[in-house]
């Protein structure tokens, strides 16, 4: 499964099928000046955003190295890249890091945490699904659709940092930034000053505990999923001992009972081998379809909630502005003025930004959590079909068996 946004937005889940989303009809474009249309042209990828993949994860030292592919727009070839946890952060960095007006009010694709290779329980809490599957499946899937909604950003996706980073053979220049202790601190106390801060605009403001309650909601449903998925994968442990466990009572006698006594035996460790891997594929699809969805889901409620975090901070700012003009002597009530436009002028792009944002996300939104209720109800009616078969094929094997075995407890009592 994968997902796509931008602009037009396109839904893609590998191997099912492609659902295009789109915000609806767009007002007329305005004429572009040759400048305008020289530089849309500079900030074309040279790749087309579907064909991103992040093919596997490769252990390098204590971290992983994730292989990225993507053709090339021209059909003649593909690029391929290796990339760290650190080159995606840079990346992120500079997306944020991008100069243009309303650039603030962009809902940011969600960066997938960085895994740890000896997966604990705060790994497990802060990453949830992505820690879970086989051989870093479904975090690499988690990078991949990461990149995919980058690329498919009208804003974004001309950055020309995304470009190096999928087409340059040569690691990104990775520069962390680091924080002293006292600077997330006084970041934390200030965050939590201004979310409180009152929105002068009511849509914004329903917005933000619209927010707040969805991501509520979001999070208890991904925890009560995993806890059904870590209970199947329990199962699976549990029905593997088991069928050990009947193998081991297998006696070496050549008596009719002892024969009698191991086919059972057998063919009943067959069977719970069957449950084991019953066990494991419906707790592998539950993560590539409904737990990769609420994952996502999640992640996405949070970057929407640091957006509109960004333009409570950026309105803040504009009525610090406004008052200080206000209050200004003449001697610098010209620059205050000034301030206090060009503050006006910021808070009023971020806020048109962000309301198409928001449009947006909100339509994909629900989109997005029927189509992976509907992936995981059709593997799982997969799955049980293909159960069923087998457990069909077994009762009839066990009926023939229990024949066999009748017959031959006969001859031994005739003997």
């Amino acid at each position: 499964m994968k997902l796509c946004f931008g602009s037009s937005r396109k839904i893609i889940w590998s191997g099912r099928r492609d659902i295009s989303f789109t915000r609806g009809k767009q007002p007329p474009m305005a004429v572009q000046s040759k400048s305008e249309q020289e530089e849309d042209r500079e900030g074309l990828l040279s790749v087309s955003s579907h064909t991103i993949h992040v093919t596997e994860a490769v252990r390098d030292g204590d971290g992983l190295t994730f292989i990225v592919i993507s053709q090339k727009l021209s059909g003649s070839g593909e690029y391929h890249v290796a990339r760290t946890h650190e080159d995606f952060e840079w990346l992120h960095q500079c997306l944020f890091n991008q100069e243009g007006p309303g650039i603030l009010g962009v809902i940011f694709p969600p960066l997938p945490a960085k895994p740890s290779l000896n997966t604990s329980t705060k790994d497990l809490k802060q990453l949830g699904f992505l820690v879970m599957g086989k051989d870093w499946h479904t975090y690499c899937l988690a990078l991949e659709t990461y990149l995919q909604q980058v690329a498919a950003h009208t804003r974004l996706s001309k950055n020309k940092c995304l470009e190096q980073f999928l087409t340059s053979s040569e690691a990104p220049g990775c520069q962390r930034v680091k924080k002293s202790l006292f600077n997330r601190l006084s970041q934390a106390m200030d965050g939590l000053r201004k979310e409180g801060h009152k929105d002068v605009d009511g849509f914004f403001q329903s917005e933000r505990d619209t927010n707040f309650t969805h991501i509520g909601y979001s999070k208890i449903a991904t925890e009560r999923f995993m806890d059904v998925v870590l209970t199947e994968q329990k199962m699976s442990v549990a029905c593997g001992h088991l069928s050990t466990c009947l193998h081991l009572c297998i006696e070496q006698k050549d008596d009719t009972a002892s024969l009698a006594f191991t086919k059972i035996c057998v063919k009943l460790s067959e069977v719970i081998d069957l449950m084991k891997k019953n066990f494991e594929s419906v707790a592998e699809k539950d993560l590539s379809s409904l737990g990769f969805g609420l994952d996502l889901q999640t992640r996405y409620q949070e970057a929407e909630k640091e957006m509109l975090y960004r333009r409570t901070c950026k309105l803040v700012e504009m009525e610090a502005a406004s008052r200080n003009a206000e209050r200004a002597k003449p001697v610098k009530k010209a620059a205050m003025d000034a301030l206090k436009v060009k503050s006006e002028k910021e808070f009023a792009a971020i806020s048109a930004v962000a309301k198409q944002e928001i449009a947006w996300f909100h339509a994909v939104r629900v989109k997005l959590l029927r189509q992976a209720l509907i992936l995981w109800c059709e593997k799982q009616l997969e799955v049980a079909r293909d159960a069923s078969t087998r457990y069909s094929q077994h009762l009839e094997a066990f009926k023939t068996l229990g024949g066999l075995t009748l017959q031959d407890s006969h001859v031994a009592s005739e003997n």
